[in-house]
């Protein structure tokens, strides 16, 4: 009988999977509220205009995957001795009584649900920041912002109120914010200067951060690089700063009051999902609540140091190896997902049979706006790059990580159109 496989998760590791199992030696069923996957690092883009929404995202229903079972729903609790997923149908506002709760079983059991927003407890961000987490967000936040520049337009609009609409506010100094920032920058410089005239010029952008430098992740003279550049181009970054509440146009940080805002975008901090404090797993104690697992990615059950549930397996930002801290990457939850369907594959699918995970660093690179970059060293003794080398190289991973060979074509075809011809943002 063919074994059942059921992956908990639509989105990097989970969606890969789902894409490379042999759907002739499993009976996979994939189960998400979701029913794309997004490529979060094209987000910033597709909301800027650079290309369509649909070459973000992937849906995970295809004629290529005929054979893979969605079930729209969110894995509420596991049972692990039974062998079975508790599941909750994933419909907003949605009343109907025969939408109730069902259980799926399963032989093997892949848990890969991803991290939500970490607001950290921030009145008002839930109701009125923007966040960055799929195509959704990417929409609104688009709409948003024409929204302010239309009302800013408007002839009885007083100039104070003009520029609070058009301050854009990016709460997050890592890859995502200064990536969100530098693609809002270039559509400021550029095509809002010209579809809105008198008024384009009048949007401005601010980082706020509340640790000590953005990027922080890249050696002090990449960071400092990228602050001094944001800084020439007027953008304002603010770090070290506490915001203490977020209100529909402004905000307050310990520092400054009020701040008036016409767009927050909230691109920082993860927390687990509430499927994390059902389960009877071992977890990280410090930070993010993350699974444990060995370096086989298999599960440590919560009644001894070293038993593991078998068949069960866990990876992508709701998991960690025990001993490494692993960063919550794409590129970690591709690595261990390509990892896992190998040993799926295989002849001999005992994952014990094979040889451990390991992850193997790449490079650092994040975009600054105005094709400008920064790229991360290989080790200690290279201090990295920037300019427009590390601008293309940010392009070519942004190509890399959609692996849809049409959307590539697309999204490169797109590039060579908006250099032409200019976005076309104001049609789409």
């Amino acid at each position: 009988m063919t074994p059942k496989l059921v992956i908990i998760g639509s989105g990097w590791a989970g969606f890969y999977i789902a894409e490379n199992i042999d759907s002739r030696k499993y009976a996979v069923t994939i189960v998400s509220p979701r029913r794309t996957s997004a490529y979060t690092p094209l987000l910033a883009s597709a909301a800027c205009g650079v290309f369509n929404f649909y070459l973000a995202e992937d849906s995970v229903r295809s004629k290529s995957r005929k054979k893979l079972r969605f079930v729209k729903a969110n894995v509420t609790g596991i049972d692990f001795d039974s062998k079975t997923c508790r599941c909750k149908p994933a419909f907003d506002n949605d009343t109907d009584e025969e939408l109730s709760a069902f259980d799926l079983d399963y032989d093997m059991l892949v848990i890969a649900p991803g991290c939500v927003p970490n607001t950290f407890g921030t009145p008002g961000v839930e109701e009125h920041a923007v966040f960055v987490k799929n195509v959704s967000d990417a929409m609104k936040i688009r709409k948003i912002l024409f929204d302010q520049l239309e009302k800013a337009s408007l002839p009885s609009m007083p100039l104070e109120k003009v520029k609070e609409l058009l301050h854009i506010v990016v709460v997050g100094g890592g890859p995502t914010g200064i990536e969100m920032t530098a693609e809002l920058d270039d559509l400021a410089h550029k095509e809002l200067q010209d579809l809105y005239p008198g008024i384009g010029d009048k949007l401005s952008i601010s980082v706020h951060d509340i640790a000590p430098n953005i990027l922080s992740a890249y050696d002090k003279k990449l960071y400092e690089y990228a602050n001094t550049q944001l800084v020439r181009r007027h953008i304002e970054v603010k770090t070290n700063s506490h915001i203490e509440r977020v209100e529909k146009d402004c905000f307050y940080t310990k520092e400054d009051g009020r701040i008036g805002c016409g767009l927050l975008i909230w691109a920082t901090g993860n927390k687990n999902v509430p499927l994390l404090e059902e389960l009877d797993v071992r977890k990280t104690e410090k930070g993010l609540k993350r699974i444990l697992t060995d370096s086989w990615l298999r599960i440590f059950s919560g009644k001894g140091e070293d038993s593991l549930y078998e068949g069960v397996f866990a990876l992508g930002d709701a998991a960690d190896i025990d001993g490494t801290a692993l960063p919550t990457t794409a590129e970690v939850a591709v690595q261990k997902a390509k990892y896992l369907v190998e040993v799926f594959n295989s002849a001999s699918p005992d994952a014990a049979s094979h040889a451990p995970f390991k992850y193997h660093e790449k490079q650092l690179v994040s975009y600054i706006g105005r094709r400008d970059g920064v790229i991360a060293g290989k080790d200690d003794e290279h201090e990295g790059w920037t300019g427009r080398s590390a601008w293309l190289a940010w392009r070519g991973s942004n190509v890399s990580w959609n692996r849809n060979l049409r959307s590539r074509v697309m999204i490169v075809f797109t590039w060579a159109m908006n250099y032409i011809f200019g976005k076309e943002i104001a049609k789409i």
